[in-house]
């Protein structure tokens, strides 16, 4: 595979178990093909150190990458105590489109009440505590 870290990031996400670069290929090739027949992935250490790498940054901001900048707009709105009607009359959407991205962010969150969404609202700043 080329060495260019985008397509190791689409790659990775499209679900492949193993990836080589072709400059790895030599060293690396038989063991891959050994760890992919024992149903094991495998990426060379330069590959793992990356995706780590990247695993870190992410985690620190998964939260904020769940939701689109719509969602976030909703949630602050509500955390700031608006009606759904008010919402959608202040982002101009249906109250039918604000309550779609309301229960979208829910689920993408892992929550069940107003309150759990008011309360991530202050932990990540979008309303004043």
């Amino acid at each position: 595979m080329h060495e260019n870290e985008e397509l190791l990031t689409e790659a990775v996400l499209a679900g492949v178990r193993g990836f080589l670069f072709k400059s790895d290929a030599r060293k690396h090739l038989l063991s891959a093909v050994e760890a992919l027949l024992d149903r094991r992935p495998y990426f060379t250490s330069v590959l793992l150190e990356k995706l780590l790498h990247d695993y870190q940054l992410n985690k620190l901001n998964k939260s904020d990458m769940l939701l689109t900048s719509r969602e976030q707009s909703v949630v602050q709105l509500i955390a700031e105590g608006h009606t759904n009607r008010s919402i959608s009359s202040i982002l101009q959407l249906s109250v039918k489109t604000v309550e779609t991205h309301r229960a979208s962010a829910m689920r993408k969150l892992g929550m069940s009440s107003t309150a759990e969404l008011v309360r991530y609202a202050i932990r990540k700043k979008l309303v004043a505590p």
